[in-house]
């Protein structure tokens, strides 16, 4: 076993010591140490790091290794659970992903709920080119596209908490699959979120749906929990709400809005994420002052392109309505009735032709007195 040079060890080193302060030392306590190894098996495997990372009072804190794959899987802080039925990973929230209330924004939620959903991926092996492709979708020029995304943030995380997600995959019907995530405080263990979503197949030729076949199915289903198991178990919770369609006019609106490059992902269109910022463009910026959001679902209707121009259209919900619900995302259908919360209806739609591109649904809690 060699010793790994100053260099590569130093870059290691920091990037070791900003994944361990999820351990819960205080700033105050002294630099943690560590001491790095590296042992060359072959010349054309991958070299194995060994680090072990000291309090600088005797103690270890962390002990990372690995042999296989990327080092940024081995120094990635997720792991398949005991039974492989589920992924777990923390975060730790930056700087930069916070927002007004000093808070992580919805948008830093909902992209490490797509970024634990493709490590899981990743981690089973399937491939990292079009977002979490398997084998047979890579042979037919598959894509997976989100249909529906369910996100309740009970508390929001603040800069330099650890988030622990876990999450999920199992089937839904024959054309498609979904995608359950609970996330943790992870320093005391309480559950501050949930969230469930639709994905459903796609030809990244033609742009046509398609149904997942059974040989997809069969790649998938070894990492399917054995039994069903769902983020929102409840009976007739609202992520089972069907959203209506919010007509003209609306209460409110931001038009014009333009996709930027940065909003493009990796299968040449907007990115799911980006559709939650522009139906937040056009909330009413009382509530924006007044409230955080504390529950989104969104339908997504059709797919959106660079050169496409957007109006994000918003209009109150009645405090007291009685809306119609579906099933495990949309099935066995039901009632249910909601009180006094303030909530708002979306629609997002290409400017041209009015063409709809995304139906949501918002709640909206009162800010907490700091």
């Amino acid at each position: 076993m060699s010793m790994v040079s100053c260099n590569v060890a130093d870059q290691i080193h920091q990037s070791l010591l900003s994944q361990c302060r999820f351990l819960g030392h205080s700033h105050q306590s002294r630099r943690p140490s560590s001491v790095l190894f590296w042992s060359p098996a072959t010349k054309s495997s991958a070299f194995h790091v060994q680090a072990v990372v000291s309090d600088g009072e005797g103690s270890r804190v962390g002990v990372f290794s690995g042999s296989d794959g990327s080092l940024a899987n081995r120094l990635r802080l997720g792991s398949m659970t005991e039974d492989g039925s589920s992924y777990k990973e923390k975060f730790i929230v930056r700087c930069y992903e916070v927002g007004i209330n000093k808070t992580a924004t919805i948008e830093t939620i909902a992209n490490l709920l797509q970024e634990v959903g493709c490590n899981h991926a990743q981690s089973v092996g399937f491939s990292t080119d079009g977002f979490a492709t398997t084998l047979t979708m890579r042979k037919l020029h598959l894509i997976w596209v989100t249909a529906r995304m369910h996100i309740e943030v009970y508390k929001y995380p603040a800069w330099s908490d650890v988030v622990e997600i876990e999450t999920w995959c199992q089937s839904e019907g024959r054309i498609g699959t979904r995608r359950d995530w609970i996330l943790k405080d992870y320093t005391t263990g309480q559950v501050i979120g949930r969230a469930t979503s639709k994905w459903v197949m796609m030809n990244q030729d033609t742009r046509r749906l398609q149904k997942v076949s059974d040989d997809v199915r069969d790649e998938l289903s070894n990492y399917f929990p054995r039994e069903t198991r769902l983020a929102f178990p409840e009976e007739n919770n609202s992520s089972l709400m069907k959203i209506s369609k919010l007509e003209d006019p609306a209460q409110f609106s931001r038009l014009g809005l333009v996709p930027r490059r940065a909003d493009l992902d990796m299968n040449q269109h907007v990115n799911n994420v980006t559709y939650i910022g522009w139906v937040l463009e056009s909330m009413p910026q009382e509530i924006i002052d007044t409230h955080e959001l504390q529950t989104i679902t969104l339908d997504y209707r059709r797919e959106c392109q660079h050169d496409d121009v957007v109006d994000s259209l918003t209009s109150a919900e009645s405090t007291e309505s009685v809306r119609e619900v579906q099933g495990t995302n949309g099935s066995a259908k039901a009632r249910v009735t909601t009180h006094g919360s303030r909530n708002f209806l979306h629609l997002l739609r290409l400017s041209g032709d009015g063409f709809e591109i995304n139906r949501g649904r918002t709640e909206w809690r009162k800010k907490a007195v700091r």
